[in-house]
């Protein structure tokens, strides 16, 4: 059992060995709380404290249990758990669980079943099973919590009336309308300024509601509500919290065995699943933070369940509610700017103080408040983006049946109920398979749009039969998966169909895939991402009999139909029209693959884009950015931008240079892009991108003195303010050498920069060589150069333009982007975040 106990982050340590000639190690390391930590620490308990009151309010648990579980979580799982980050505590989303085992059970068993659920979660956490508990569908969990959310709701509603709420949904449903005939004025007024407060305070305009917004609303509903009504005198309910001494504690379990087994297993399963789902929420909120990726670790998954269940293990001892990650304390621990788990910790250690010390503040704070604000928490949990994820994924019956069956059963056959949904819908559009077939030019097109499996084995049998003899077949299969069945039925028919003197083509959805591989095709099974590789594949000479007659009779725009990928691009220079196995048309392999690519183009591509682009053709273009770039054919710029058709205006030349105005000698093409993009499409942004290994940077640090004057060199002469620009150049013998000027410019050459030596770099590492020293550097200098040209000059003075640079690592596929606010060039890492949270 040793190994299921939670280890500290340092305990994996190793023991250094003193250096015989350093000074000796001072004494033990003192526990150190960054100021980050600290500020981070003191916004979540202002959240923290009337949260966790309003929930032990709502789960009918006493209020001191609310704060005993906001302090062991802060502390024993902000110490212990696997997310650095993640605030635990009392959730909403456990609130339902908790007050249905109040009512069957009573509070002291309730402890207990605590306790059982915190050993169940050391279990799963033994066995490294934290993974699965993400195979969960998001619609099941988005249904859960919002069940829980509409709930907890109408539960609330009663207590902001000034009445009592009943022990389930229906029920509260029926006594409702009672409720609001006769509400209690004093508890409606109270919980009204609580929700006017709590909406109000974070849409503050200005400057003022910049520096109040980072006092938590929360904070400010309740302690407003709370001043009013004892300035006010009003007689209402209020905060009671009995001597510590009366504190009820865990005891034996009492009941029967499976509603006891059911109750721990229900409590696991939402603590478990809220916990994980947190914590995954949390690193991408990490990840989105600039800076921080590097000092926090991504959460161990196995470490943190682990956490939890020693977190629960105390807190049901202490006689505590069950604990959880919370979504809005972590959002607010990493907002404020957290950078360690000590935030968490003290803020469990500020949690005990107020405890202890407030008390007498505490017990001024109305029920009706602290009902107002878990109620405005259960609606936030019915989330409107949730909804539309769902509807967008087709999963809206799975999030409405957990929603409903959490309300109407409770939250264990609610949850039930949705995974039964979600398997009989995977299961649905697994079977679901539409096969059409049309003729069009002679050749017939099988279209198999869905999971092909043995369930659909007949209609596909009768469609394909419906092909008549020795015509050519194209099958298209739009789909993901094929069993065995549906295998051997699609090449059986296929021998036949070839035997007989027809052709077929089986082309997938994804570029190159084959069923099989008859003589007459293609022996390349090559992947989709492979167009982009010089990888070398030979296509063997056809061997059937009507192979090259057919090719000729039908043509290369119906035969070579297959995807670009089956021919790849390094094909001609590995080994050339002459070499042994490739096939040899008229234009030659070159030729041929740009056919292939364009036919690949009007099959797979077209039929996608075709409505966009009529758009466009009608609109005219409006792009949004002037993207200048090198002509290096690795950079790839729509790839890269995640880009379409009208997005991007781009120009690409040797080395990204931008000419200053008046040194172009005969080649106006960039200051006539810029004069186009900027005046005429006024576009918003330009973005100047380098590469690494960029040829011409090394051209220009590697250029010998004399020789012909070339186009080229002619050009590069534009990159020599960028060599300047680099530190030490005046050093460098080629850079500074007067021949190696004569060679590159002419008599007007470029301007020396006023910023020489400055030093662009990476953040986080250094430039690899010069050349991508150059890179970086030469980036900034066109950057200065765009300044230069009028058009851009206006646009940046009238506020209609930015400027960007950008640097693609190519062999990392990695994009930094200038920093707007360094004025010493400081290329920033581009991390991954999920736009769509």
């Amino acid at each position: 059992m040793s190994a299921c106990v939670p280890a500290r982050a340092d305990s994996a340590r190793t023991k250094h060995v003193h250096p015989p000639h350093s000074p000796p190690p001072g004494g033990p390391r003192r526990f150190r709380v960054a100021g980050a930590d600290l500020s981070a620490s003191i916004a979540v308990f202002l959240i923290a404290l009337p949260l966790s009151l309003g929930i032990a309010l709502a789960t009918g648990a006493p209020l001191q249990a609310g704060l005993v579980a906001a302090a062991v979580g802060g502390i024993v799982a902000g110490w212990l758990g696997g997310c650095p980050l993640q605030v635990s505590g009392p959730a909403a989303g456990l609130t339902v669980v908790t007050a249905d085992l109040i009512q069957r059970y009573g509070w002291r068993t309730t402890c207990a079943i605590t306790v059982l659920a915190g050993l169940a979660q050391l279990g799963l956490g033994c066995l490294r099973v934290a993974r699965s508990a993400l195979a969960v569908s998001p619609a099941i969990v988005h249904g859960m919590l919002a069940g829980i959310g509409v709930t907890i709701a109408v539960a609330q509603l009663h207590i902001v009336l000034g009445g009592t709420p009943q022990s389930s949904v229906p029920d509260n449903l029926r006594a409702l309308p009672a409720q609001l005939a006769s509400p209690r004025p004093a508890d409606l007024a109270v919980s009204v300024l609580t929700l006017t407060l709590l909406l109000l305070w974070p849409r503050f305009p200005g400057r003022a509601g910049q520096l109040l917004g980072k006092v938590p609303a929360a904070l400010i509903a309740v302690a407003g509500a709370t001043a009013v009504a004892a300035l006010a005198g009003l007689r209402l309910p209020k905060v009671d919290l009995p001597s510590w001494s009366s504190h009820a504690l865990a005891t034996l379990p009492d009941g029967p065995v499976l509603g006891l087994v059911a109750a721990v297993l229900t409590t696991t399963l939402v603590c478990s699943v809220q916990s994980l789902l947190g914590a995954v929420a949390v690193d991408k909120l990490v990840a989105a933070r600039p800076g921080l990726t590097g000092r926090v670790k991504r959460s161990d998954l196995d470490r943190e369940l682990l956490g939890q269940g020693a977190a629960n293990i105390v807190s049901g001892s202490l006689g505590g509610l069950p604990i959880a990650g919370v979504a809005v304390r972590s959002s607010a621990n990493v907002a404020a700017g957290a950078v360690s788990r000590n935030s968490t910790m003290v803020h469990g250690v500020l949690v005990v103080i107020a405890t202890l010390l407030l008390v007498p503040a505490l017990e001024l704070i109305p029920l009706a408040s602290l009902a107002a604000l878990v109620m405005a928490v259960g609606l936030k949990m019915v989330s409107l983006n949730h909804i539309r994820t769902v509807t967008r994924h087709r999963e809206v019956l799975v999030y409405a049946v957990t929603t409903c069956g959490v309300v109407f059963l409770g939250v264990l056959e609610g949850v039930a109920l949705g995974i039964a949904v979600a398997v009989g819908v995977a299961l649905h559009r697994l079977t679901r398979t539409r096969i059409t077939h049309d003729e069009t030019e002679g050749v017939h097109h099988v279209h198999v749009r869905g999971q092909l499996t043995f369930l659909a084995v007949p209609r596909l049998s009768r469609v394909l039969h419906h092909v008549p003899h020795g015509a050519h077949a194209v099958v298209e299969l739009d789909g993901s998966f094929m069993d065995h069945a549906a295998y051997e039925t699609l090449q059986d028919w296929q021998k036949t169909h070839t035997a007989q003197g027809g052709s077929v083509d089986i082309t997938g959805r994804r570029p190159g895939t084959r069923i099989s591989e008859p003589a007459d095709m293609d022996g390349c099974r090559c992947r989709p991402w492979t167009p982009w590789r010089n990888h070398q594949c030979e296509r063997p000479q056809p061997a059937h009999p009507h192979g090259s007659d057919r090719r000729d009779a039908i043509g290369e725009s119906v035969e070579d139909t297959d995807d670009a990928a089956t021919e790849p691009t390094g094909a001609g220079r590995a080994g050339g029209p002459d070499r042994p196995g490739t096939s040899k048309r008229p234009g030659g392999l070159s030729g041929q693959e740009l056919a292939r690519g364009i036919s690949a183009f009007q099959r797979n591509t077209a039929p996608l884009v075709r409505r966009e682009l009529a758009r466009l053709a009608r609109e005219g273009q409006q792009p949004s950015q002037l993207f200048l770039t090198c002509a290096d054919s690795r950079v790839v710029t729509s790839m890269i931008t995640s880009s379409g058709p009208g997005d991007l205006f781009v120009v690409r030349n040797v080395g990204n240079f931008v000419p200053l105005p008046g040194e172009e000698s005969g080649d106006d093409s960039v200051a006539a892009a810029i004069e186009y993009a900027v005046d005429v499409l006024k576009v918003r942004s330009i973005t100047v991108c380098g590469h690494s290994g960029c040829g011409a940077m090394q051209a220009l640090l590697g250029s010998e003195p004399g020789g012909a004057q070339t186009p080229l060199k002619r050009w590069l002469r534009h990159g020599l303010p960028s060599l300047e620009r680099m530190p030490g150049n005046q050093d460098h013998e080629n850079h500074a050498s007067p021949e190696n000027r004569e060679n590159l410019e002419d008599p007007g050459g470029p301007k020396d920069s006023d910023d020489k030596g400055t030093r662009a770099r990476l953040a986080g590492r250094r430039p690899a060589d010069a050349a991508e020293q150059l890179c970086l550097a030469n980036v900034v200098q066109q950057l200065e150069h765009l300044r230069a040209h009028d058009s851009v000059s206006r646009a940046l003075a009238a506020g209609d333009l930015e400027l960007h640079g950008m640097y693609f690592h190519v062999g990392e596929a990695q994009a930094y982007l200038l920093a707007e606010d360094a004025g010493d060039g400081v290329f920033e890492l581009v991390m991954e975040t999920d736009l769509t949270a």
